[in-house]
């Protein structure tokens, strides 16, 4: 993966090519809880990518319905509900992680999907959905279909026709929009804050040219520090081949904070595609002092950057508090699942499953603000 393979506007990279640039080798490599192979499927003029995985306990939520529903959901109700509600609500959530591994809805292909938290969907209308889903189902007749990362203001299209395909909808979590930043930091004084710590900090600017191979090895231990360290084991495991490999392709574009030394003390890494940016990479060095503000650094140069080029930003999940001050709009995001030809007893979990997490999980989500 040597040559650059993102030039073309809004990162619009064809299934079939992002597949071929992850043989299975690669994928234990670049990300080694995430078990599996990408394969891609005919989509009309595109071409989706598909993740074909059969995840065990230890998967990253990305890739496994159980590990998304269950195991991360008894992390975070231990990590935000009040005790009274945390405990209950852990122990029901462990009867569920035992549910779901005996449907076995943890055989999956994941449509596309691009190996990230938060996958980035141009729109529906450029797909021949059902000769897609299709395929998939010819090709594993034995997995479930699973498309994620939909919300109703990005992917109204998708979520339509997805259910008109016979999908079944399951909520997961609240992300964080953001569209004008420029508007949003006229109007939110926290934003004015953070741009203003980007003039002033003593620490020195990394951009993305800047980046080499010293660095890519700091990332991984920035982000592990933040994502796998403070948060959860369950995300994603992006390696130093991981990072390397995607920088060089122009697939994450990096930018962060040096120390006086040189050696990165925040970064950020943004992957874009169809007009909407995320930031899949997020880091920082947690043994320094909070009032070096730096995630506060990093998630401004985010937003910095997305002013510049008038994209949308995904700013995903976690941090509630912090992106609602900072004008992020909250969308529920859902999974959608494709069960009708497997087992019963798969179709019973995702049916209950999404009963569940719309009528007691959405509510508990904004509620709590999450």
């Amino acid at each position: 993966m040597n040559a650059r393979i993102a030039a073309t506007p809004a990162g619009a990279l064809d299934g079939a090519d992002f597949a071929r640039l992850h043989p299975a080798d690669a994928l234990a490599r670049f990300i080694p809880n995430v078990p599996g192979r990408m394969q891609a499927i005919g989509a009309g003029d595109a071409r989706l990518p598909v993740l074909v995985c059969e995840p065990g306990a230890d998967a990253a939520w990305t890739c496994s319905p159980t590990t998304a529903w269950a195991r991360c959901g008894r992390e975070e109700a231990a990590r935000t509900l009040p005790g009274w509600l945390g405990a209950p609500v852990g122990g029901l959530l462990r009867g569920v992680e035992a549910w779901l591994a005996r449907a076995g809805v943890d055989r999956v292909v994941v449509l596309d999907h691009w190996l990230l938290s938060t996958d980035l969907h141009a729109p529906v209308a450029g797909v021949d959905l059902p000769r897609a889903m299709d395929e998939a189902r010819d090709r594993w007749p034995g997995h479930a279909l699973w498309m994620r990362s939909l919300n109703a203001i990005d992917n109204a299209d998708w979520l339509q026709a997805l259910e008109r395909a016979g999908s079944t909808l399951v909520a997961s979590r609240q992300v964080y929009l953001y569209r004008d930043v420029p508007a949003l930091v006229a109007r939110h004084r926290d934003m004015k804050r953070d741009f203003a710590l980007l003039a002033k900090t003593a620490l020195h600017r990394a951009h993305d040219d800047g980046i080499g191979e010293r660095d890519y090895a700091r990332i991984a231990q920035l982000y592990a520090q933040l994502y796998l360290d403070k948060y959860s084991r369950f995300n994603p495991m992006y390696t130093e081949a991981f990072l390397r490999a995607w920088h060089r392709a122009g697939l994450l574009e990096f930018h962060g904070f040096r120390n006086d030394a040189g050696d990165l003390a925040c970064i950020v890494g943004l992957f874009r595609r169809a007009g909407t940016v995320s930031a899949p990479i997020v880091g920082y060095d947690t043994q320094q002092p909070q009032s070096l503000g730096l995630y506060r650094l990093l998630t401004a140069l985010a937003f910095e950057r997305v002013a510049q080029t008038g994209e949308r930003l995904n700013f995903s999940a976690g941090a509630a508090g912090f992106k609602r001050s900072r004008g992020g709009i909250p969308a529920i995001e859902y999974g959608a699942f494709d069960v009708r030809h497997l087992p019963r007893r798969s179709r019973a979990a995702v049916a209950l499953l999404s009963q569940a997490t719309r009528r007691i999980g959405v509510p508990l989500l904004q509620h709590y603000r999450l």
